[in-house]
Parts: structure tokens; C-alpha cells; sequence
């Protein structure tokens, strides 16, 4: 390589000096005097392609919901609560939060029978599952427009159990809509006849809490479970969800006969 001329320092120009300083700065192979064998020299990035394979591969599962063979005729969000004993002290019954979701009336594709099932939001957990039988009666919940209370037997926790529930919305509008669709879905289900779940493929879960309900019915005497139930309601319709209800007071015992 030649070598350049020595120039003195007022030779130059002003313009050559600043192309200078950006060859020294954008240039960094050039300033350096490598080329591409200088280990010195400017390395070019590289972007690296790298490609790693799972050691386990999962395969995708298909997870049924029990839905499939059903239509949802109503979906509206809704907060459920169920009367129930307090967790330290049995004795005493209050209105237990059940969870936050869509509650669904779903009507099954060939049978025609209606059931309400909610689901809390984020964990998809069950907490109401009940064909809407003939004999559930709505009633306002301590006077609210915006409440319902019915007893019913509930198959949410994969077993029959008679539970009192109350389901509260956010306005009367859609207080007043639950009412209709779960009227509607009473009709539609005196109207399929008892036996119209065996014919198709509903869900299990709401069909083994109808035949536990009936085989209790058989076993008890219709008046005197009537009666209980329709006390049971009308006591729940007054009472306000969040009360406590009050201890039973111990009975005082009775005086001796001999002592006057």
C-alpha cells in the first residue's frame, strides 16, 4: 500500500476535514485499515436461526361441556346465593354467596326440556344445575324487583340436594326477563312429561337429581312435604340476603309439679 503524502495541517480544507471524520466514524473497517480476514476488523451482526423441538408433545383434547346437544334460549349475568348454615356455627342459617356469572337457560334439541345452569366466571365452576320443574315457584326476594328465591333440587355439586336459592340482577329489566324465560322453561318441561329425558342424551347431572327428587318424593307424604316446602319459601321470601337468622333460644325447663 502507498503510502499518502504528508500534508501540513493548513492544507487542508475545512470540507476535507469533515469528510474525514465521518469516514473515521461510518466506516469502521476503513479506519481500522482490516478487511474481511482482520480479526480486528468490524463483525456484521448475525441472526441466528435456531429452532428447538418439545421433548413431550401434548396433543390436543376435546373437553366436552354436556351442551352440545342443548340450545341456550337465555344468557344474562347474575350474582347466586343459596340458604345454608354459617360455617362456625351450624345452628345458625344465612344467605351464602355462591358465586358471579352467566346464568343459562339451555332447552335440549329432541326432548324439549328446559334446565338452568350457571357457571362462576374466570373458573367456570357449576354452582346452579336444575331441570326448571313444574312445581318451582318464584318469589320476590324480601320485597326487591330486582330478586327472585325458589327451592329446588340442585344437582350443581354432583349430588340431588334441596337447596334454597336466590339469584339477584343488576336492574329490574332483567329481573323481570328471568322471570319469563324460567315460566316459559316450566311450561316447556310439564309439557315434555317426566319421561322425556330418557329418550335423548341430556345431560346426566340434572337427570340423576330428577330421579333422586322423585324417589324422595315417593318416600315422604306429598301434604306434609308440601306443606314444609311452602313454609320453608315463605319464611326465605322475608328475609334479606346478607341476614344471619337468630339463634334458636335454649327452652327453659319446666317447673316441678310438687313446687307452687
Amino acid at each position: 500500500m502507498d503510502a499518502k503524502p504528508l500534508r501540513h495541517a493548513g492544507a487542508f480544507t475545512k470540507g476535507e476535514v469533515m469528510a474525514e471524520a465521518a469516514a473515521d466514524v461510518s466506516d469502521p473497517v476503513t479506519a481500522s485499515g482490516g478487511g474481511e480476514d482482520d480479526d480486528n476488523g468490524y463483525a456484521p451482526e448475525e441472526e441466528a436461526n435456531v429452532e428447538f423441538q418439545p421433548i413431550v408433545k401434548l396433543e390436543e383434547v376435546t373437553t366436552q361441556t354436556m351442551e352440545e346437544d342443548e340450545e341456550a334460549i337465555f344468557k344474562m349475568r347474575a350474582k347466586l346465593f343459596r340458604w345454608e348454615s354459617d360455617t362456625w356455627e351450624k345452628e345458625v342459617k344465612m344467605w351464602k354467596e355462591r358465586g358471579t356469572g352467566d346464568v343459562k337457560f339451555l332447552k335440549h334439541k329432541t326432548t324439549g326440556k328446559v334446565r338452568m345452569l350457571m357457571r362462576r366466571e374466570k373458573t367456570m365452576k357449576i354452582c346452579a344445575n336444575f331441570y326448571v320443574a313444574p312445581d318451582i315457584e318464584l318469589k320476590e326476594n324480601a320485597g326487591s324487583d330486582r330478586s327472585w328465591v325458589w327451592q329446588c333440587s340442585d344437582f350443581s355439586e354432583e349430588k340431588s340436594e334441596v337447596s334454597v336459592l336466590a339469584i339477584r340482577f343488576a336492574n329490574t329489566e332483567n329481573a323481570q326477563k328471568f322471570k319469563e324465560v324460567f315460566e316459559d322453561g316450566k311450561a316447556a318441561n310439564a309439557k315434555a312429561g317426566p319421561g322425556a329425558a330418557a329418550d335423548g342424551k341430556a345431560d346426566e347431572a340434572p337427570a340423576a337429581a330428577e330421579k333422586k327428587g322423585e324417589e324422595k318424593k315417593d318416600a315422604a307424604s306429598p301434604d306434609k312435604g308440601d306443606k314444609a316446602a311452602d313454609g320453608v319459601a315463605d319464611a326465605l321470601a322475608s328475609a334479606t340476603i346478607g341476614e344471619k337468622s337468630p339463634k334458636e333460644e335454649p327452652k327453659e325447663k319446666a317447673s316441678d309439679e310438687g313446687k307452687a
